[in-house]
C-alpha cells in the first residue's frame, strides 16, 4: 500500500509498491520538535559505543563494524524482497526473474511480507544506531521506518482491507503487465531469453487473474468492495484488452519490433508462442475477468465513493494519510490546510487575470480559458515538439541550480491509448541504465480538444527535469546508495520533490508568459484541492459530484481532466496527499537554511543534501538537513 517510484501514474500497484518502498511534522510548519526527531535509537547488542572512548581510531573500528552490519542487513533484505516481488527487479534493469510473476496480494504473500518485516525489525536492533555516521543513521532510520510500515500494512487491520481490492483502474496489474509486454517499458525484449521471460511473466498473469477474482469474491462476502464507477472502468479496460486482434494489441508489440539478429527459427517460435499465448490464453482469462467485474462484482460494489463507507475504512484512511505523507497528519488537519492553501493560490490566480485584462470572476476566467481556441494542442505531435522545446529551455538552465546531471535518457511519448481516458494529464516511467530503457515521460492525447498548452511547461518540471526523471534517475545512478534508497521511495519525497521542481520555474527561466504562470498556479492548485477533495470523499462523505463541483470553480482544469482526478482519489484513496505535503516540507526546509545561514547558504549545495541520499521519508529528510546547516554554519565560524 506504499508509494512506487515506477511507473509514477500508477500509485495503486499497492503490492509491489510497498515492495519497493523498502528504503526509507504534527503539522506543515517548518519541520521542527517530534517532525525532525529521527526515530527512537535501537539498542547495542553489546551496549553501542561508550561515551568513553577517546581513541578516534576506535571510534572509527565501530562505525565501520556498524556500517557493515547496517548494510549487509539492508542487502539481504533488498534481495529477499526481491525472491518474494520478482517483478519489481524490472524496474531497477535486474532481470535475474525477469520471467516471473509472483502473487502479489496472496494470503501467503501477505503472511511472508508481515514475517520479513518483523524479522527485519529484531535484526535492526542489534545494530547500534549511535556508532553510524550521519549517511548510516539515514539509512538505518529510513529503513526501520519502511519495515514498520510493511508490518502495518500486511497485519491487521489494514490487511483486512487491501487485498480484498486487487485492482484499480489507474495502475492495476492488467495495465502493468500490458504496459510491461508491449516492450516499451522497463522490461528489455532485446534477447530471445527476454522474450521468453515475456511471456512467462503473462503466463503467471494469467494465474494471477484467478488469484484475484477468489479475492474480490472474499471481499463481497465481507463488504469490502470497490465502488460502482470504479468497476465500470475497469470492466472497460479489460474489455479493451480482451477484444483487440492479437496483432494491434500491446502484448503483441514485441514481436512487431523482433530484433532482426534472431534466427529465422527463433522468429517463427517467438512469435508463434506469442500469438498462442494470447490468444488462446490471455484474452479468454481477460474476457472471464470482465464477464465476473460485470456479472457478479458490479451488482455487489458500492454506490458510495469514500473509504469510510467500509468496515474499518475510517482507520484505514487514516493508516494511509500517515503512510503516504510520512507524517502524524490527520483527515481534519489535511483538510484544513488544503483549505487556506486553497484561499493562497486564489490571490495569484487573481493576480494573473488582472494581468492579462481579463473582466469578471475567476471562475468566468477558468471558463474563458476552457474556451478559448488558442491553448488547444494542434495535434499529438504538437503537443511532443512543444514539450521537446521546454526541455531544451530547462537544460540549459539547470546549471544555475544543481551541480550534475543523470546519465539516463528521457523519451517523450503519447500515454497509450488503453490508459489514456483513466490516466493523468502526464506521467512518468522510470528507466534504467542496467537495461537500456530510457526514462520515459508521457502526455495524454485523450478528448485531445479538451486539453491546454497553458499547463505545458509545470507538466514537463514535474515529471521529467528537475523533477520525476531527475531525481529518480539519480537516486538510481548514486551505487554507494544502499539498493533500498536508490529505487525505493515514498509519495511524500518523490512526488514532494516533483511538485517542489515546479516551483523552481522562474529560477529556471520559465513562466514568464503570463498563461503559463497561471498554468503554475492551476497545477499548485490542484495540489491544494487534492487535500480537500481527497479527505472529503474519503472521511467527510463528499460525493463524486460534490468533489468535481469543487475542483471547477476553484480551477481552469476541463471538467474531462477534473473527473478522472475526482476518480483517481475514488480509486486510490490517500496517495494524492502527499505531493502537497512533501513540497511544502521541502520548500521549508529550504527557508530555514536561507534564513539559518544567511549569505553563505548555497542552493547547489542544498539540492544535493536533498537528493543525495535518496528517497527519504520527511522527519528523517528534515534531520538531514538540520544536521547539514549546523556542519555548514560550524565550517564557517572556523579561522
Amino acid at each position: 500500500m506504499a508509494v512506487p517510484t515506477f511507473p509514477t501514474r500508477a500509485p495503486a500497484l499497492l503490492h509491489l509498491a510497498a515492495s519497493l518502498l523498502l528504503a526509507g511534522c504534527a503539522g506543515v510548519a517548518p519541520p521542527a520538535g517530534p517532525a525532525t526527531t529521527p526515530p527512537a535509537a535501537a539498542p547495542s547488542a553489546t551496549g553501542g559505543m561508550p561515551n568513553g572512548v577517546p581513541d578516534p581510531g576506535a571510534r572509527a573500528r565501530l562505525a565501520e563494524q556498524a556500517s557493515r552490519q547496517l548494510r549487509a542487513l539492508m542487502d539481504a533484505s533488498d534481495e529477499a524482497m526481491l525472491d518474494r516481488n520478482p517483478m519489481a527487479g524490472l524496474f531497477r534493469g535486474d532481470l535475474r526473474r525477469a520471467g516471473q510473476f509472483g502473487e502479489p496480494g496472496s494470503p501467503a504473500q501477505v503472511v511472508a511480507e508481515r514475517e520479513a518485516a518483523q524479522t527485519e525489525l529484531n535484526l535492526l536492533d542489534a545494530v547500534p544506531r549511535e556508532a553510524l555516521d550521519a549517511s548510516d543513521r539515514a539509512a538505518y532510520d529510513t529503513f526501520r521506518w519502511s519495515r514498520q510500515l510493511a508490518l502495518e500494512e500486511n497485519a491487521a487491520p489494514v490487511a483486512h482491507l487491501w487485498p480484498l481490492m486487487p485492482l484499480d483502474p489507474l495502475g492495476g496489474w492488467h495495465l502493468l503487465i500490458a504496459e510491461l509486454s508491449s516492450g516499451q517499458s522497463a522490461a528489455p525484449y532485446r534477447t530471445v531469453a527476454d522474450y521468453e521471460a515475456g511471456l512467462s511473466r503473462l503466463d503467471g498473469f494469467i494465474t494471477w487473474l484467478g488469484l484475484a477474482t477468489a479475492q474480490m469474491q472474499q471481499g463481497i462476502a465481507r463488504g469490502v468492495v470497490q465502488p460502482k464507477v470504479t468497476v465500470a472502468k475497469l470492466i472497460a479496460q479489460f474489455d479493451q484488452l480482451a477484444t483487440q486482434s492479437v496483432t494491434d494489441s500491446p502484448f503483441y508489440g514485441p514481436v512487431r519490433q523482433m530484433p532482426a539478429s534472431f534466427s529465422p527459427g527463433d522468429r517463427e517460435r517467438l512469435t508463434r508462442e506469442t500469438t498462442e499465448l494470447v490468444e488462446d490464453r490471455l484474452r479468454p482469462a481477460l474476457t472471464q475477468m470482465s464477464r465476473f467485474l460485470a456479472g457478479t462484482y458490479l451488482p455487489a460494489a458500492r454506490d458510495s465513493v469514500g473509504l469510510s463507507a467500509l468496515p474499518g475504512g475510517a482507520d484505514f484512511y487514516g493508516w494511509l494519510i500517515r503512510a503516504h505523507t510520512t507524517t502524524g497528519l490527520d483527515a481534519t488537519t489535511v483538510h484544513r490546510l488544503g483549505l487556506s492553501e486553497v484561499a493562497r493560490i486564489t490571490g495569484g490566480m487573481q493576480a494573473v487575470m488582472r494581468e492579462v485584462g481579463s473582466a469578471g470572476t475567476l471562475p468566468q476566467f477558468f471558463e474563458q480559458l476552457r474556451a478559448d481556441a488558442r491553448f488547444a494542442p494542434a495535434s499529438a505531435q504538437a503537443l511532443a515538439d512543444g514539450y521537446a522545446a521546454i526541455g531544451q529551455r530547462v537544460a540549459q538552465a539547470m546549471p544555475r541550480l544543481f551541480g550534475e546531471m543523470p546519465r539516463t535518457p528521457l523519451a517523450i511519448r503519447p500515454t497509450p491509448d488503453y490508459q489514456a481516458e483513466a490516466a493523468a494529464a502526464a506521467s512518468y516511467t522510470a528507466g534504467s541504465l542496467e537495461s537500456g530503457q530510457p526514462g520515459v515521460f508521457q502526455f495524454n492525447t485523450h478528448d485531445l480538444p479538451s486539453r491546454r498548452t497553458w499547463g505545458m511547461e509545470t507538466l514537463y518540471l514535474h515529471e521529467a527535469v528537475p523533477g520525476h526523471h531527475y531525481q529518480g534517475s539519480l537516486a538510481a545512478e548514486n551505487t554507494a546508495l544502499p539498493k533500498q534508497q536508490r529505487y525505493g521511495g515514498n509519495t511524500a519525497y518523490n512526488e514532494g520533490w516533483a511538485l517542489y521542481a515546479e516551483s523552481l520555474g522562474p529560477e529556471l527561466g520559465l513562466f514568464t508568459d503570463p498563461y503559463q504562470r497561471l498554468g503554475h498556479y492551476n497545477d499548485e492548485m490542484l495540489r491544494a484541492m487534492r487535500l480537500v477533495v481527497d479527505t472529503g470523499l474519503h472521511a467527510f462523505g463528499w460525493t463524486r459530484e460534490q468533489a468535481i463541483d469543487y475542483m471547477l470553480s476553484h480551477s481552469a482544469m476541463s471538467r474531462s481532466e477534473v473527473t478522472a482526478e475526482v476518480e483517481r482519489y475514488i480509486a486510490i484513496p490517500g496517495q494524492a496527499l502527499a505531493y502537497k505535503i512533501g513540497a511544502m516540507t521541502i520548500q521549508q526546509l529550504r527557508l530555514r537554511a536561507q534564513q539559518a545561514l544567511g549569505p553563505r547558504f548555497d542552493v547547489k549545495a542544498f539540492h544535493r543534501q536533498v537528493l543525495d541520499a535518496g528517497s527519504l521519508p520527511m522527519q528523517v529528510l528534515a534531520a538531514r538537513i538540520d544536521d547539514w546547516i549546523a556542519a555548514t554554519s560550524s565550517a564557517s565560524q572556523r579561522p
